[in-house]
């Protein structure tokens, strides 16, 4: 077997992304340079951008506020099992045409689904209050 072409592809891939981080590397040393030379005070931090806007008023306390984990895996749970429910609403329309093997691969997204979801019921993470 003539592996050649396969691996003059490898290369290509490999020579376009180490050209791609280039760039950016490139484009954003020029950006630097030219915020240092213009004499551009945004450039850099200070006290007024480090500090915490909230309604250009003056926080009172500490802004470092624990937040609650539980929200955003709950959030991030629901955006997964919300898109693969969205994912389920093409299959329903063709399933006629699908035959068998739609089935079959339905049922087995459906079982990897319904997995994910006792996974998740089983480590807690749709519980409310802990």
């Amino acid at each position: 077997m003539d592996y050649t072409t396969e691996v003059t592809g490898a290369l290509y891939i490999g020579l376009f992304a180490i050209i791609g981080a280039g760039i950016v590397y490139v484009t954003l040393e020029i950006a630097k340079l030219a915020f240092f030379f213009a004499g551009s005070k945004r450039y850099g931090s200070n006290k007024a951008k480090d500090s915490v806007y909230e309604c250009g008023m003056e926080t009172i306390g500490d802004t470092n506020v624990q937040f609650n984990l539980n929200y955003y895996l709950f959030a991030m749970l629901f955006v997964i099992f919300d898109v693969e429910a969205a994912l389920l609403y093409p299959w329903a329309l063709a399933f006629d045409g699908l035959g068998l093997a739609g089935l079959m691969a339905v049922i087995s997204f459906l079982t990897i689904l319904f997995l994910g979801f006792l996974y998740a019921l089983r480590k807690g993470a749709l519980k409310w209050v802990y």
